[in-house]
């Protein structure tokens, strides 16, 4: 698929993620659906983190999946809905709430194992195609959980200034005289 997003390389990498983890996830859902199993793909790593530690509190799932806060309560919110995920007072603090899978939602993990095998091996086709895709986005975080992409942008930012400066360059950077950035 050839299209401007493309041709704009590292610009537009988490587009073309973003892109690629919708087709997946558009994709994984209709091969639930098929079989089936009422069940959104977007759920998948709350369902798994908690099919194998349990209970966990919303901070401990959010650390545990990568996700911001806020997003891991939606993703519960939906599946509390659909009677998959139950929260219940901490023993220690009641104001913590800890979260475990339903019944329906152990059944169902049994349900989605073999799919997830079957999927696996259909995502090693994909990832594995002698670029380590798998790899590359693992570096990838590694780098940015080193150092975040907001603070390399303004070191970025920064040096370019310098170097301005330096060539004697007196303009201000892209940046009008109200400082809002010039389009």
């Amino acid at each position: 698929m050839s299209n401007l997003i493309n041709e704009l390389g590292e610009l537009a990498l988490s587009t073309r993620l973003m892109r690629l983890s919708e087709g997946m996830r558009k994709d994984v859902t209709r091969i639930y659906h098929e079989h089936g199993i009422d069940f959104e793909s977007k759920w998948f790593p709350v369902l798994y983190v908690l099919s194998k530690r349990s209970p966990l509190s919303v901070l401990e799932l959010a650390n545990e999946i990568g996700y911001t806060h806020p997003s891991v309560i939606a993703l519960v919110k939906e599946m509390e809905k659909k009677k998959l995920v139950k929260s219940v007072p901490g023993k220690d603090d009641g104001r913590k709430r800890m979260l475990h899978l339903t019944p329906k939602a152990l059944d169902m993990v049994k349900a989605l194992e073999p799919l997830w095998y079957v999927m696996r091996l259909a995502s090693k086709q994909v990832y594995n195609n002698g670029s380590s895709l798998l790899k590359a986005v693992e570096d990838a975080e590694a780098a940015l959980d080193e150092q975040g992409y907001y603070e390399r942008y303004k070191k970025v930012e920064l040096g370019l200034g310098a170097r301005r400066s330096s060539d004697g360059d007196q303009s201000s950077g892209g940046r009008s005289k109200q400082g809002k950035k010039k389009k």
